[in-house]
């Protein structure tokens, strides 16, 4: 029995039900992911770490491929400057790796001192069911959108993502 991804222990904790889905092999895509998972692009929720002030973080969940609005989220949050955290930090702030970042058991809570302020797309919320990163690389944590919104308690939610013309 493999040990269950510390997102999962998280969500466990909060009493929040969801599933552990393990890829096969190597993921090297989203839409290869959520062929794999059953799911569509749109279903797979991506969390994004930004770096908005020395040793200042926020981090983004938004679904599926769209691409995040840089404009939009400079203009929300009020600052003209702000970049997409590096592969060293990303890791040092959330514990986990890119490719299985997830809000939940970061190494910054998202609530008190050190904390991680989460900004959250409304695509997020828009399909029945959809995964998150796990803390592992290869595994994903499927579950209802409701019960993540329930897990992450008050969020901001604000438009995200670049929308297509």
């Amino acid at each position: 029995m493999t040990a269950s991804p510390p997102v999962s222990l998280e969500l466990e904790k909060l009493g929040i039900p969801h599933r552990v889905f393990r890829h096969a092999g190597k993921v090297t895509s989203l839409e290869q992911a959520a062929r794999e998972r059953g799911q569509r692009p749109e279903q797979i929720v991506r969390s994004i770490l930004f770096r908005i002030a020395e040793d200042e973080y926020l981090m983004a969940l938004v679904a599926g491929p769209a691409q995040i609005s840089w404009k939009a989220l400079r203009a929300y949050l009020g600052q003209s400057r702000l970049t997409m955290a590096s592969k060293a930090e990303v890791l040092e702030v959330t514990g986990y790796p890119i490719g299985a970042v997830s809000p939940f058991g970061t190494t910054r809570t998202l609530s008190g001192t050190g904390s991680l302020r989460l900004l959250v797309d409304p695509s997020v919320f828009a399909e029945e069911e959809i995964s998150i990163g796990s803390g592992i690389r290869g595994t994903t944590i499927i579950l209802k959108s409701k019960d993540l919104k329930r897990a992450l308690g008050e969020v901001e939610i604000i438009k995200l993502l670049e929308t297509s013309s």
